[in-house]
């Protein structure tokens, strides 16, 4: 850790001033206040600006609000209200005091991305103060307490500008465009001291954001070193890169990597950045003596449409390792994608997100506490509803509903569900969780409540029933919606402003090239037809150039194969003819769920008849893996315990866009 706060202290000394001409940004809270962080995902939607990492700068809603203002000036007054408690030389960011009531033999599991908090615990209590020592240095003390922990979330100096900015201290990290869950880094553990440079406003035409940090991890006692386990505080490392080289279109890659600790030796942070920097080196192989470190990667994307019913779809595609030894291969996965309406019939907001993931995640054969800080996964909440060291596959998903009440303040419905598997032995059962909250002004405080109910994953029951107090600086941040927000000119807009929405609907020729053990039985399947189906939007970026999303359904070989274009571009010539190519990720249907990357290109005739084109694809589904877990799955091989898929697909379909 030493290291790392020298060597980002001397990579900040040697850059020019004007890196730092516009000063450090605050951090806004990150599952702190749902109210207000709510309604600033919807801002950053309605202003273009996709989210690809949190906690999110001050600096960047500032940015978003005079676009999203055109669109909704009610909710960007809102916004702007609570950001002017930030513009002081000193004062308070947030403050919240929560009391509970709890009940039932369930109540005793993890409350989701809570920062570790159980569903038993009495109260909750979190705050941060700050003070400006100039634009380039600004302290910042914070604290986030429960019952039985308490840590020092928001606790920080912060050095720097806005291409280069050093935060060190308690800072969180969450890389996800998902605002549920987040598969490496999220708030379901307590936050560890770290060593952190970002950066908040975007480097050349590309749209570059970076974030690259050093974080100590909780002391374990199950570290395992030949025969042996050992005591220490492993390290862990972490990036993220994104990329918006398009309005409201972004593409991200995040890293992680857990090595060191105790007698394990290799806890220099240059071998952790090292390891960053080249996936393969910690493979896991499941043979100890091999391991080098535990390590985690993701590729992420967001779009956001422009439309009289604006919309984000994002995705995320993440692997608990390396695959067949390619950096560019993940294994073990997991598939996330979203979709969320920051305005539904003007006081409405919807969110749906969805994750299944693969065996293996937040486990591992060196480091048996899996990566995790005080005992829960640094990752996905899924982790902390099971038997700890449980590598279950599974799937969640999540509904989120907001209203804008016409009598003042705000009220949110949630319903999040979890199914994980049962390949291991251990029964477990339907996981459910619903909650409602009410919040609103009052004398100079935002007070309100929630009501939590639903059972654990062992079949245990819990209820709380909440109340709390927030600071609230300068008046009213959630005031009642106004009538006639919605203007004429929104009542007036196409269904896509500069984009269309479209179906394809058609017929595939497809094969299978199966690897099940070794590469003397890999063989060649027959060509085989399966229908078609695609739902998707695009963006028009350029006179010539469209990107877009799209989910496709197929029938393979008797299987259904969901693909994901994260990245569908399209070039558009100046007769009918286009060329589009794309890449994602793709889930096919076995008896365990098997994924892999998915990319493609292909032509097509547009407005063949009015609003209809005419395409043709080839796709290419590479390595589609899944583990040999069940009885009836081909023995394993030496290491090698998966199977693997490679499909191709000829696909000519009908789309009609809107």
């Amino acid at each position: 850790m030493k290291r790392a706060i020298f060597a980002a202290l001397c990579l900040l000394s040697g850059l020019y001033t004007s890196a730092y001409s516009r000063g450090v940004s605050p951090y806004l809270p990150l599952k702190m206040e749902p109210e207000i962080e709510a309604q600033i995902e919807r801002v950053l939607i309605l202003g273009d600006q996709p989210v690809m990492k949190r906690p999110i700068a001050a600096a960047t809603v500032l940015a978003a609000l005079s676009k999203a203002h055109k669109i909704d000036p009610v909710l960007c007054a809102q916004v702007e209200r609570y950001l002017h408690r930030y513009m002081h030389t000193e004062g308070i960011a947030y403050a919240s005091a929560e009391g509970a009531a709890t009940n039932g033999k369930g109540a005793g599991s993890i409350a989701p991305d809570r920062y570790g908090m159980r569903e038993n615990s009495h109260w909750d209590v979190s705050g941060q103060a700050y003070a400006q020592l100039g634009s380039n240095i600004l302290v910042n003390a914070g604290v986030n307490s429960y019952e039985g922990k308490t840590d020092f979330t928001g606790s920080m100096i912060s050095l720097g500008g806005a291409y280069v900015q050093l935060d060190l201290g308690y800072r969180p990290h969450w890389f996800s465009p998902l605002t549920d869950s987040s598969m490496l880094m999220s708030t379901e553990a307590p936050t560890m001291p770290s060593a952190t440079l970002s950066n908040y406003e975007a480097i050349s035409k590309l749209g570059l954001h970076y974030e690259v940090f050093a974080a100590l991890m909780s002391e374990s006692d199950r570290i395992v070193l030949g025969d042996e386990l050992h005591r220490g505080h492993p390290r862990l490392t972490g990036f993220h890169v994104d990329a918006e080289p398009a309005s409201g279109w972004s593409i991200g890659v995040n890293r992680l990597y857990q090595y060191g600790g105790g007698a394990l030796g290799g806890s220099s942070w240059l071998h952790g950045l090292s390891s960053l920097i080249k996936p393969s080196a910690g493979q896991q192989t499941g043979i100890v003596s091999q391991q080098i470190g535990n390590q985690q990667a993701s590729f992420t994307s967001s779009l956001t449409f422009p439309a009289k019913v604006p919309f984000e779809v994002y995705f995320e595609y993440a692997g608990e390792d390396t695959s067949r030894g390619k950096s560019y291969l993940l294994g073990n996965s997991a598939l996330s994608a979203g979709i969320h309406f920051p305005r539904l019939w003007r006081h409405l907001d919807l969110t749906l997100e969805t994750t299944e993931w693969q065996n293996a995640w937040y486990t591992h054969t060196v480091y048996l506490d899996g990566l995790t800080n005080y005992g829960r996964v640094v990752g996905n909440w899924f982790g902390d509803q099971r038997v700890p060291g449980d590598s279950v596959g599974g799937r969640s998903a999540m509904v989120r509903l907001g209203w804008d009440a016409l009598f003042g303040g705000r009220v949110q419905l949630q319903y999040r569900t979890l199914q994980n598997e049962e390949y291991f032995g251990t029964r477990y059962q339907h996981f459910q969780d619903v909650s409602l909250s009410y919040s609103r002004p009052w004398h100079g405080v935002i007070v309100g409540g929630q009501v939590d109910a639903g059972r654990d994953v062992f079949g245990g029951s819990f209820s709380r029933l909440a109340g709390f107090i927030r600071y609230d600086e300068g008046g009213d941040p959630f005031a009642a919606a106004l009538a006639g927000t919605l203007s004429e000119a929104d009542e007036a807009r196409p269904v896509m402003d500069n984009g269309e929405l479209f179906v394809d609907v058609g017929a595939t020729a497809n094969r299978q090239n199966i690897d099940l053990t070794t590469a003397a039985t890999r063989k060649n399947g027959p060509y085989d037809a399966g229908a078609h189906f695609a739902v998707g939007a695009r963006r028009f970026v350029s006179d010539h150039s469209d990107l877009g999303s799209r989910v496709e359904f197929d029938n393979i070989q008797g299987h259904s194969l969901i693909g994901v274009r994260a990245l569908d571009y399209r070039y558009r010539w100046r007769g009918p003819l286009a060329f589009n190519f794309f890449i994602g990720a793709a889930r096919y249907a076995l008896a365990t769920p098997a994924y892999g990357i998915y990319y493609g290109a292909g032509l097509q005739w547009r407005n063949l008849v009015r609003g209809w084109d005419l395409g043709f694809d080839y796709r290419y589904a590479d390595s589609i893996a899944r583990d040999h877990l069940l009885p009836g799955d081909p023995p394993n091989v030496g290491d090698r315990s998966d199977s693997f898929y490679n499909i191709s697909i000829f696909t000519l379909a009908l789309s009609r866009h809107f």
